[in-house]
């Protein structure tokens, strides 16, 4: 059984593991655009295929999260801890379980299948364990959000309206080769009383599977955490199961590519959160200070060009292009970036001297690469790179070099992205970066939550009316009493 995600002229690729729907973009760059999702047996409408113990973890954690919604700042910052300590106790478990993703991801490497740059995004160090531990006690140190006021409205004596922060309740995280995801997720799922189902690339199931058993184990010894309230899927078919049940997990939050994202949103009745591709932009501007510029836009693409926030477009002013590019390009060629350039890009630095470089296609202003690859554009002037942003970019993170007001001001207002930068990297674009603690993930929506989502992108809120005998009746009718709408500066956690 076959899910088309796209239909074009070229043969189909066949992806055999949900995450390879994840790496569509650099798939689609050896010239076959077509995918599909295929695999023998899966859940079909009426889930006659579906594994009971799938749909069991799932009404499990469910369950579960009513519980966890309920659980004091207290008990959750002990579990928290707990979590951060069996990191550190289980490092060698940890890093033998990845050696062995490790081995796997070089083998698809060797086959085309992932890129360099995803390989090391895969690798778990003692630094990254450290970072994990540190990204916990960070949650920890986070206020417990559950039970805040929002709002306070007496609607007459002795009846006032609250509207409360919750939990959302039970929310899907599915994300690609980055094991890191799951005490990042977990931690900030955990302190937001909210349940989760966790399901990774296949390209990192030794690393996910041990990492998660560590931190369940340890929850779960704590006195007073539900069990069950954090499972773990591991087979593609699961991942068609888990989209059918609408009954059961609130929110979806797939981490992927613009067309992993659209395939979740197509194939489920349950609310996603999509964080899409991330095609970002810096564009120099003719005001741009040169040694800003030099140092931003190489932070920007180098630092680490495997991730979402990372710029795969550079739009240059024609008025500054002369005394910006040649030292930039020669910047990133050193270090092993590869130029796809516009045709007035190309001529300039040929005529410098500088190699290799080769010419972008249309299409190559719509890609996420993902890797130490960046196109390079000029404009002539900033409405041009507004209205280039606006129409390729996937309004996760854009940036301008600046030091003219009145442009940074229009860039600020006009870019539609998630994050604006102005003489900063796009790679600040991060939950840990902006005080979050961690992120579940960077939402390019427009509802509920945008941009880094940490622990507020968690929460809903709910009404309590806490009343003396009031009925409707009494308010309505030709004698009805009137209501007082009056804001009150009471707290409901102060509710006896």
């Amino acid at each position: 059984m076959f899910f088309d995600i796209k239909s074009l002229v070229n043969p189909p690729i066949l992806i055999e593991s949900i995450n390879e729907v994840n790496r569509f973009d650099e798939v689609n760059r050896f010239g076959c655009p077509t995918l599909e999702l295929g695999h023998s047996e899966v859940s079909n409408s009426n889930g006659d295929y579906m594994a009971e113990d799938i749909k069991t973890k799932v009404i499990q954690a469910k369950k579960a999260s009513i519980e966890l919604s309920s659980v004091s700042t207290e008990i959750k910052n002990q579990a928290l801890e707990a979590m951060a300590q069996s990191l550190d106790k289980e490092r060698k478990a940890i890093l033998d379980a990845n050696l062995k993703d490790l081995e796997y991801a070089v083998e698809l490497k060797k086959k085309g299948k992932l890129t360099q740059a995803l390989v090391d995004r895969l690798k778990v160090d003692d630094s990254k364990i450290d970072g994990m531990i540190a990204g916990i006690r960070d949650v920890i140190k986070l206020k417990d959000p559950v039970g805040d006021t929002l709002s306070t409205l007496e609607l007459d004596k002795d009846l006032v309206l609250y509207q409360v922060s919750c939990p959302i309740g039970l929310i899907g995280v599915i994300f690609e080769s980055r094991p890191d995801v799951v005490p990042q997720v977990m931690s900030l799922c955990l302190k937001s009383g909210n349940a989760t189902i966790f399901k990774g690339g296949s390209e990192a199931k030794e690393s996910n599977r041990t990492i998660f058993q560590v931190l369940v184990k340890a929850i779960e010894s704590v006195e007073g955490m539900p069990v069950g309230a954090f499972q773990l899927m591991e087979t593609r078919e699961e991942i068609m199961d888990l989209l059918s049940l609408d009954a059961y997990v609130d929110l979806l939050i797939p981490r992927g590519s613009n067309e992993f994202v659209k395939f979740i949103q197509e194939n489920t009745k349950i609310p996603v959160l999509g964080h899409t591709s991330g095609i970002c932009h810096i564009y120099v501007d003719e005001y741009a200070d040169l040694d800003i510029a030099w140092k931003v836009c190489f932070d920007a693409k180098v630092q680490y060009p495997a991730v979402c926030n990372a710029i795969e477009t550079l739009l240059v002013n024609r008025k500054i292009a002369e005394a910006f590019l040649p030292k930039m390009a020669e910047m990133y060629l050193e270090a092993g970036v590869e130029l796809r350039c516009d045709q007035g890009t190309y001529s300039l630095l040929e005529k410098r001297g500088l190699s290799p470089l080769s010419k972008a296609t249309e299409e190559d202003w719509s890609l996420e690469y993902n890797d130490l690859i960046l196109s390079i554009k000029l404009v002539d002037d900033i409405k041009e790179a507004i209205d280039h942003i606006n129409t390729f970019g996937s309004h996760h993170t854009d940036g301008i070099i600046t030091k003219d007001a009145s442009r940074r001001k229009m860039f600020m207002g006009l870019v539609d992205s998630s994050s604006v930068m102005v003489n900063a990297s796009t790679r600040f674009a991060d939950g840990y970066r902006y005080g979050k603690g961690a992120e579940v993930g960077i939402s390019t929506n427009k509802i509920h939550t945008r941009g880094p989502v940490g622990m507020e992108g968690l929460l809903i809120y709910k009404y309590v009316l806490l009343g003396n005998g009031q009925v409707v009746a009494d308010y309505a009718g030709e004698y009805a009493k009137p209501y007082t709408h009056r804001k009150l500066d009471l707290k409901f956690k102060d509710i006896n």
